[in-house]
């Protein structure tokens, strides 16, 4: 569970301690990619917090999500219509719904944990 935490942490990191600069025309591509990104993150917290993690599910989702997110950018942008936000919002709400699941299951766990002591 910590080992994508810990990606992040030092993602993070790096890419502050970095002076990279993304030029403009790519900005909407990045910023659903790591939309995408983080919603796969949650989601294999969740999976882990609830049993089901598997390593092969997750990485393949990771880099599905990023490639979808950015084929519905790409596409968007050639027709002239702002399909990114597609994305935004579909993303977005797994990532919440990911938070909650996360949320809840931490806090059942907090429950259970303080009841047996």
């Amino acid at each position: 569970m910590w080992l994508p935490l810990l990606g992040l942490l030092i993602g993070v990191s790096l890419g502050l301690l970095s002076d990279i600069q993304i030029p403009q025309m790519y900005s909407s591509y990045l910023s659903i990619a790591v939309l995408a990104a983080l919603d796969t993150l949650f989601g294999g917290i969740r999976a882990h917090l609830q049993q089901v993690y598997d390593d092969k599910v997750f990485i393949s989702g990771f880099f599905f999500n990023i490639a979808l997110a950015a084929g519905l950018s790409f596409l968007g942008v050639n027709l002239g219509v702002d399909l990114y936000l597609a994305a935004v919002f579909a993303f977005g709400v797994r990532l919440f719904q990911n938070i909650a699941l996360i949320r809840r299951t931490l806090l059942m766990k907090w429950t259970e944990r303080k009841k047996s002591s």
